[in-house]
């Protein structure tokens, strides 16, 4: 691995974790699903109450990637995990190890944290993506698909 940081991300970072937000989404041809901006994210990643946390890999002093993530709880373990929420590096700056780095930190956060486990999804077509986290060790959950409610249906739901 060369010189890769990865470090915590500081208030001063949301421009930057926008950025790769939005890159992010370019990359998995999502740009139109982003809503998020920067005061937001400000409020929900650094406010009074944190929902999640975020890594920042960096090359010679610049920022190269991110892991966005936040506990969830395994009622079969009886014990935290951690969920990659997004992990992305820059395209310029894959094959320098930001990327394994990021997901090394989030494994030894997971150990220090006593969680059971360390999951995150990936988009189907991601060939790359899926053959450097099989690489990694990582399994498929074939058996399980993700179910959303949002937007209005979300409000529906909830006034039942």
């Amino acid at each position: 691995m060369t010189d890769i940081i990865i470090r915590e991300a500081q208030a001063e970072d949301i421009g930057t974790i926008h950025d790769f937000i939005r890159a992010l989404a370019d990359y998995e041809r999502l740009a139109g699903e982003v809503k998020a901006d920067r005061e937001t994210l400000a409020r929900y990643l650094f406010g009074p109450r944190p929902m999640a946390e975020v890594l920042i890999a960096e090359h010679e002093g610049a920022p190269v990637g991110f892991a966005l993530f936040f506990h969830n709880f395994s009622t079969f373990e009886g014990r935290p995990g951690l969920y990659l929420e997004d992990l992305f590096v820059l395209p310029e700056a894959r094959g320098l190890g930001a990327g394994k780095g990021l997901l090394a930190r989030l494994a030894q956060l997971a150990i220090a944290r006593d969680c059971a486990r360390l999951e995150w999804s990936v988009l189907d077509w991601n060939e790359p993506s899926i053959a450097f986290y099989r690489a990694l060790g990582a399994r498929a959950m074939d058996e399980w698909t993700v179910q959303r409610v949002d937007g209005k249906v979300l409000a529906r739901l909830a006034a039942l």
